[in-house]
């Protein structure tokens, strides 16, 4: 039984994995015969497992990776897939797309490890991360047009916003799968490591992250997110916004008051 079951409404996991040790949420999907492929089932966990997340203001940041040394997720559930038509298709990505705008703005560091294959609807789950670290032997790739259909998970949004438009159309056009090297070199991945070390550098970039003022995090990546969405001038008006509204804070208080203590801040996230 998950440990978690009753703060989640006594949902039992079939499909993912969700542990909570000092502030970090650990999520791993668990279908490692299939490569960890998303069928709906599996997005619906993910979505009852992050709305925990959201909403546990004991959690600072989650760590998102695949079970087993293959994957971190290969892509959709093909079997699955296969049985949409037009209207089911349409409703079908909506309901993906849903789970993965909750995952970029959870409001807390979703850092991706990619651990093997992030394919198709993988790797789109991981551009929805906030940061993305892969393992030296992972590959990534949008290989959709190989099926006859699209990204429909945001491929085709949050890639080029990632990697540029030129660079975008290439890996989905193509359909080819790339290497955690070139991924690095493209910006597509923060960073490449080996294996056994992809976890312990997420867990210690976390570390690094739940040192610091919740709120001010929060604030930072919502300027950082929203305003890419925005002209210079909207997004610099947003950040005087967000930075008026931290300085309201009891965090700011309690930051600035420490740094002229010459002590280490005790922030609680008010």
């Amino acid at each position: 039984m998950n440990p978690w079951q009753k703060n989640l409404n006594t949902m039992t996991f079939s499909n993912i994995l969700f542990e909570k040790k000092d502030s970090i949420a650990y999520v791993t999907v668990n279908r490692p015969k299939v490569l960890n492929a998303l069928n709906m089932a599996t997005m619906e966990e993910l979505r009852a497992a992050f709305h925990e997340i959201k909403n546990d203001a004991g959690l600072r940041v989650v760590i998102l990776t695949g079970a087993g040394e293959k994957a971190f997720i290969a892509g959709a559930d093909i079997g699955e897939l296969a049985q949409h038509n037009a209207v089911s298709g349409k409703e079908y990505t909506h309901r993906g797309q849903s789970v993965l705008n909750l995952i970029e703005n959870l409001g807390k560091p979703v850092i991706a490890c990619i651990n093997g294959f992030a394919l198709g609807g993988g790797c789109e789950i991981a551009t929805a991360c906030t940061l993305r670290l892969a393992s030296e032997s992972a590959k990534l790739g949008q290989p959709e047009v190989k099926l006859g259909i699209i990204p429909g998970y945001g491929g085709t949004q949050r890639l080029p916003r990632l990697v540029g438009k030129g660079i975008a159309m290439q890996l989905v056009l193509t359909g080819e799968m790339i290497t955690a090297q070139e991924a690095h070199r493209i910006g597509l991945v923060n960073e490449v490591t080996p294996p056994a070390d992809l976890i312990p550098r997420a867990e210690a970039i976390a570390q690094k992250i739940i040192a610091n003022a919740p709120l001010a995090v929060q604030y930072a990546m919502e300027a950082v997110s929203k305003g890419m969405e925005m002209t210079l001038a909207e997004g610099l008006y947003l950040e005087a916004t967000l930075f008026g509204v931290a300085c309201a804070t009891e965090d700011k208080k309690e930051g600035t008051t420490a740094f002229l203590e010459k002590r280490a801040a005790q922030f609680k996230g008010k």
